[in-house]
């Protein structure tokens, strides 16, 4: 807690404090008391620039200040924008098939882009080749802890927000790599342990979720799902070993359903967001019964999204 706490001191405030609001509209479709924790409303739309902001921040004080990450495009965004002002020399390795937005938004932030044919994992892959064969810092997002350190901040706003008294509230979270899930699955757990902490998957890509209910590294082939942003296939073993501890449930959501909190978010609460922020909505649709009547929180953790896509997705 002493670190995630000097964490909060050193990330830019654009990114602190997010909007977190009750939202209204969305609760006769849901069944439940349904809040919004918006991390979309800095200048990189994502939840990554805390995480990022840490790391920039050390880096900035070292010797060395280049580093190299893979990245879906969130995170690479995120560390651009950390490091442009800071003198840091960044380069992120990316499937060449990501969104052309996120990409596009890592080059125009100063970042030095490099793509490889193959999914998420290749990218790791080479920006660990690139690391050890330049000397630089490797960033890796979520066995770093400083990213998981700096996503826990957002536990930190959530908990005065939540009642504990009532019946078991319930905090909804992306699962991706794991920073999200473990950093604020960690706060909660110590400062308001009545509180279910569940974890939430693309059943088109779960490999950390079924690692999670196996008690091991589960790894899959291929990923198949529109929610590219927690599109993994080889779960980090020190991830899964902290998420078994903080959080209280892993579970895999339909693309049918991942789509549905699209559009719901977007008639109902009017916020475009992208495919992996909508997966908590997706969780109450398919089991409303678990979350009838309770206090439930969803982090709404990206709106990074290709507006071609997502315009078939909801519909427009």
């Amino acid at each position: 807690m002493d670190r995630i706490r000097a964490a909060y001191e050193v990330i830019d405030p654009v990114f602190l404090d997010s909007p977190l609001y009750r939202c209204e509209a969305l609760e006769p479709l849901l069944g439940c008391a349904i809040s919004i924790k918006l991390e979309t409303a800095n200048p990189v739309r994502s939840f990554k620039g805390r995480g990022t902001e840490v790391v920039a921040s050390q880096l900035a004080r070292s010797d060395s200040k280049a580093v190299v990450c893979a990245s879906a495009g969130n995170l690479g965004q995120a560390l651009a924008w950390s490091s442009r002002d800071r003198g840091l020399d960044v380069t992120v390795v990316a499937s060449r098939f990501a969104t052309a937005t996120k990409l596009d938004r890592i080059r125009a932030l100063g970042a030095k882009l490099e793509l490889v044919d193959g999914d998420h994992e290749l990218a790791r892959e080479r920006a660990a080749a690139i690391a050890q064969y330049d000397g630089i810092r490797l960033l890796e997002d979520s066995l770093d802890l400083e990213t998981c350190e700096g996503a826990a901040t957002i536990g930190l706003e959530l908990v005065p927000r939540i009642d504990q008294s009532s019946d078991r509230p319930a905090v909804l979270i992306a699962l991706g790599g794991g920073a999200l899930a473990t950093g604020v699955g960690y706060v909660l757990k110590t400062l308001a342990p009545a509180v279910e902490v569940i974890c939430v998957q693309p059943l088109g890509a779960p490999a950390l979720t079924r690692s999670w209910h196996q008690r091991r590294v589960v790894t899959t082939d291929a990923t198949n799902t529109i929610a590219d942003g927690v599109a993994g296939r080889i779960p980090i073993r020190e991830v899964l070993d902290d998420l078994l501890v903080v959080t209280d449930d892993a579970v895999l959501v339909q693309e049918s359903s991942i789509v549905t909190g699209l559009r719901m978010l977007l008639d109902h609460a009017g916020l475009v967001v992208e495919p992996s922020a909508a997966l908590g909505i997706a969780a109450i649709l398919e089991d409303r019964d678990r979350f009838a009547g309770r206090q439930v929180f969803t982090i709404v953790c990206g709106s990074n999204v290709d507006q071609d896509k997502y315009r078939r997705w909801v519909g427009l």
